[in-house]
């Protein structure tokens, strides 16, 4: 296998990449959607805007555990592809 063939992603990492990508998008829209409640004087502390202020807190270090899953998965079936190639 030639050093700049594209691997092609499997299902497992395609999916991790999709959750990835899609819980840090939710929580970076949670983080715009208390920046513009809290300029228009909503308090942040009470009812459903205390939920909506703690999914980034959630939501991104979930996010960052499934990028280094991702990491550890591709790594592992590179080298497997590596070694099936040489």
């Amino acid at each position: 296998m030639a050093n700049d063939t594209a691997v092609p992603l499997n299902r497992i990492e395609r999916v991790l990449a999709y959750m990835i990508g899609s819980v840090a998008g939710f929580s970076i829209l949670a983080i715009v959607a208390t920046m513009i409640a809290g300029l228009a004087g909503i308090d942040t502390r009470q009812g459903v805007w205390a939920a909506i202020a703690v999914v980034p807190l959630v939501g991104l270090s979930l996010a960052f555990v499934l990028i280094i899953v991702f990491m550890i998965l591709s790594f592992t079936r590179r080298r497997r592809l590596g070694r099936a190639g040489s």
